[in-house]
């Protein structure tokens, strides 16, 4: 439970003690004194690491139960029955520490404990672990807590793992000596009883004659035990709303003891429902505009989102660890985060932002206002997220964007537990097995870190929010609409949805209908996992017989949001801050001992789930509601085709899975098909994309990837190409936003690059770099031309279509410089080319003599600045207009 009172800063846990006065005496390791009686040892400390049975320098730690003291079977700790009492227990002690007044008062609550007892009673002298130099009362309240749940096994210490922090040789190392006088004296099994040759410690502090090992191994120990505080005290504060420590472990319990005792779906994963589910009466499907269908009331949402964006921030979840992807730094071997994962040419971070930019861009070119965009994103510390975010937004000097609209906020790690028992998962001594808890702790988060009162110093009252895995939710309207929607009616929270398979492994979008004690009825749009399904009585079946839609939409995580209201429950000091808690229990994990084993246990760690802060933004009736209760709910729903919703790039795809869902050649697939749909709207002709069964075996049939800024509404992008052809096995690239397209007909590779394609970059002495939307930027108008080349080599296997890293024979390719512009006209471009125009000049390709014919002319006077063309956005009947513009 979360002290009340101040609490006092962890600077004191590595070490750095203060004199009698106060000022600091300089950095000094703690003392680690580890107690060796052999009459609490019970038999040989084992040679491998394990979660049960281990032996410790403290002691015997015998099969570590969550069940109350008492009860030694092990097959009974792990019964329903006894999960109740243990659980009861820890309520009890949950609200005793509630009701302490002091950090001192606590102390006391936790010493009357009879784990705690035990462990001192069976440790006579745990009082030189408990009183290293520079432990406060603050880091023995929060060991003292982690003994009082069943954990104390974390302090489990064997003799390998001190000799991998001592010397080499034996002879040297008086540590190691003296362990192996406590191997031998639990061999030879000693009794003589002589207290004075059984109480035996040892006493780690560096240069401290022959009792402690080397400074090299010290340190390495108090650095473990110094981290272990510190992730202590983080859990305790954070989830202080549901108790800190004891009450994490008593919902880690609750759901475990359900996923025993109750009838759940085969996937094994248990939502904590704080919200009164018992209560709820009915679900419906929700019912939304389809942007797919009615065309008109899109466009005019589109146009909402984009008068709003000045109003607008952007939240990245990207704390997940993204296990599946095994995504891993070729150079250096290291795990890498989900963000980090190469997809279409870049990292997928990048991806969202340029997503934004494009957003931007069109604002300016409707508005002539530059508008930038606040960007929160929730990190981690799982494989260096939070250290790799933070470089990748250096290297791009944050995209031009000033750190000053950067907000990187980092999740706290939370532990594993075991999925029997609930024992929290440990590598070696001291160090837990941690994994994020889930992006449902985001609003918690957010609130202690300061975000939203950022976002309100930008002017900002809501803000839309996606997930790093999926790359598609841009596209078109869906962003734009979602958001215009939740602003122009003043909703509270709202979810961009679209169709669901059968069986697909995804939560769903429901409307919710439940009574209150009180005689009220509440109603809302909400999610409900898959796992959660045979629970709540939800039936997976299909919207009509024999087809695959199921009769509930799909829940995407991508969400519109008004900051006040999440902020609200956010900051409500109850589990409500905590949305959503669940424990999937049947997925195994892999980690890595000190000694380089891999083991692979099921294990889980308690989660939270971001669009179950839904949960709280339910309506409030007087009266059961029949009909029409929709319109006057806080929380609404919105419909896209899916590719245009969600995409998901989570898991790798083995060579022998021949699926291709979310994974990220599912999600390259996706992409071509909106580009098919784009480029068929705009009456240039293309093969279909076939079946993804085909590309298991030839890959996709074309690959073009084009900038979100050559729209990104696709109205815009409309009026941008007219007619032409791409060829089957053609690839075209488009990095530009000035761009022309007209009767165009592509055999190969074609490639343009604008160094400039949104406006420039301000570079002044001693300023940090901004981007400025403008005209400055590169232009590409193409018209009557045909490109014949052999493009992309299809046969080479070293071909990674999904990264967009592939072999070409030959391409024509166009290089922008700064402003620099290209046209050709009624030409014929064969084989390999390579136009690279420098800044301030127009190259001209034409035909002449039956042959190419090219120049190179500067931009003079009004065009140096402006170009010698631009494209001139105005709305009219809330679409988006187009005028090219002729200097």
């Amino acid at each position: 439970m979360a002290s009340c009172s101040k609490v006092p800063a962890l600077g004191n846990v590595f070490g750095r003690q203060k004199s009698s006065h106060g000022a600091e005496t300089g950095f000094k390791p703690p003392v680690l004194t580890f107690y060796c009686g052999s009459s609490a040892l019970e038999r040989r400390i084992p040679t491998s690491y394990c979660i049960r049975n281990r032996s410790s320098i403290f002691g015997v730690v015998k099969a570590i139960s969550t069940v109350p003291n008492g009860f030694t079977s092990e097959n009974a700790a792990c019964s329903p029955s006894n999960l109740e009492e243990e659980i009861h227990s820890l309520k009890i002690l949950r609200s005793s520490l509630c009701a302490a007044g002091s950090l001192h008062d606590k102390i006391e609550v936790l010493d009357l404990q009879q784990r705690v007892k035990s462990f001192h009673d069976g440790n006579r002298r745990v009082n030189h672990l408990l009183a290293f130099d520079g432990l406060g009362e603050r880091q023995i309240f929060l060991l003292k807590c982690l003994i009082a749940i069943g954990q104390e096994h974390v302090f489990s210490v064997e003799p390998s793992w001190l000799e991998s922090k001592g010397e080499p040789v034996r002879s040297s190392s008086p540590l190691k000596n003296a362990f192996y006088i406590l191997l031998d004296m639990i061999e030879k099994g000693d009794k003589s009883g002589d207290s004075a040759k059984d109480q035996r410690y040892l006493d780690l502090r560096p240069g401290n004659g022959d009792a402690g090992p080397s400074k090299t191994g010290n340190d390495e120990i108090s650095l473990s035990f110094g981290r272990l505080l510190l992730m202590l005290e983080e859990l305790e504060t954070f989830y202080d709303c549901i108790g800190g420590i004891v009450g994490y472990q008593v919902a880690i319990l609750e759901l475990i003891l359900a996923s025993k005792s109750e009838v759940h779906s085969p996937s094994g994963q248990f939502h904590q429902e704080f919200s009164g589910v018992d209560s709820i009466k009915e679900f419906y499907v929700p019912s939304g505009p389809d942007l797919s269908k009615d065309k008109e009331y899109a466009a005019q949402a589109a146009i909402w989102g984009i008068e709003g964006l000045p109003t607008m921030g952007e939240i990245y979840p990207l704390g997940g660890s993204g296990d599946r992807l095994g995504l891993v730094d070729k150079e250096t071997g290291h795990c890498l985060p989900v963000a980090m994962l190469p997809f279409c040419g870049r990292t997928l971070l990048e991806g969202l932002v340029r997503d934004l930019q494009a957003r931007e861009f069109l604002y300016y070119k409707i508005y002539g206002k530059q508008i930038v965009t606040p960007l929160a994103i929730m990190t981690s510390a799982a494989k260096d997220n939070h250290k790799h975010i933070t470089a990748l937004c250096e290297r791009h000097k944050w995209f031009g964007r000033g750190r000053r609209n950067f907000k990187l906020f980092e999740q706290p790690l939370v532990p594993t537990v075991g999925a029997e028992d609930g024992h929290w998962v440990t590598s070696e001594p001291f160090k837990l097995v941690l994994k994020p808890g889930g992006h449902g702790v985001i609003w918690k988060l957010a609130r202690d870190k300061g975000i939203f009162d950022w976002f309100y110093s930008h002017g900002r009252k809501a803000a839309t929010v996606r997930q790093i895995s999926n790359p598609v939710a841009a596209t078109d309207v869906t962003l734009l609409a979602l958001a215009g929607i939740g602003l122009h009616h003043g909703k509270k929270l709202g979810f961009a949805s679209c169709q669901r398979n059968v069986g697909a492994t995804e939560g769903v979008n429901v409307l919710v209908e439940r009574s209150t004690a009180y005689g009220y009825w509440e109603y809302g749009i909400t999610c409900i996992e898959y796992t959660e399904f045979d629970k709540l009585g939800i039936a997976d079946a299909p919207i009509l017989p024999g087809s695959m839609q199921a009769q509930y939409p799909a829940n995407t995580n991508v969400l519109y949001v008004d900051l006040p209201a999440v902020e609200r429950i956010g900051s409500s000091k109850t589990v409500a801050s905590l949305p959503g808690m669940i424990l999937n229990l049947r997925k195994p994990i892999i980690y890595e001992d000190y000694l380089g084993v891999k083991h692979s246990l099921y294990a889980s760690r308690l989660e939270c789930t971001m669009q179950n802060v839904a949960d709280s933004l339910l309506t409030s009736f007087p009266h059961r509601c029949y009909s029409n209760v929709q319109e006057n709910l806080d929380t609404f729903i919105v419909y896209n085709e899916r590719r245009k919703v969600t995409s998901s790039a989570k898991k790798e795809r083995k060579d022998t899975n021949k699926s291709l869902h979310q994974t990220p050649d599912g999600s390259l697939l996706d992409i071509m098909r909106n580009a098919y749909d784009l480029l068929i709207s705009c009456n240039v002709q293309m093969h279909k994309v076939e079946d993804n069964s085909c590309y298991l075996y030839s890959g996709p049939p074309f690959l073009i990837f084009l900038h979100p800024a050559l729209g990104p509404l696709w109205e815009v992008v409309r009026q941008k190409f007219h007619g032409g052809s791409v060829a089957k096995g053609s690839e075209l690239q488009l990095e530009i936003a000035e761009f022309y397209w007209k009767n165009v007909e592509l055999d190969g590779s074609l490639t343009v690059l604008a160094e400039n394609i949104m406006g420039s970059v301000n570079e002044r002495e001693q300023e940090e770099a901004t981007f400025q939307y403008g005209q400055q930027c590169g232009r590409c108008r193409l018209q009557n031309v045909k490109i014949s080349n052999k493009g992309v080599d299809w046969n080479c296997l070293e071909n990674v279509y999904w990264q967009h890293k592939v072999h070409r024979l030959e391409s024509v390719k166009i290089v922008l410089h700064g402003n620099a512009e290209f046209e050709a006209y009624d030409v014929v471009l064969e084989g390999n080319h390579i136009f690279e125009v420098p800044e301030g000049h127009r190259l001209r390709v034409t035909n002449e003599n039956n042959g190419v014919c090219s120049r190179m002319q500067p931009l003079m006077d009004k065009m140096a600045s402006c170009g010698s063309w631009y494209w001139q956005y105005t709305v009219h009947n809330s679409h988006v207009h187009l005028e090219m513009v002729e200097l």
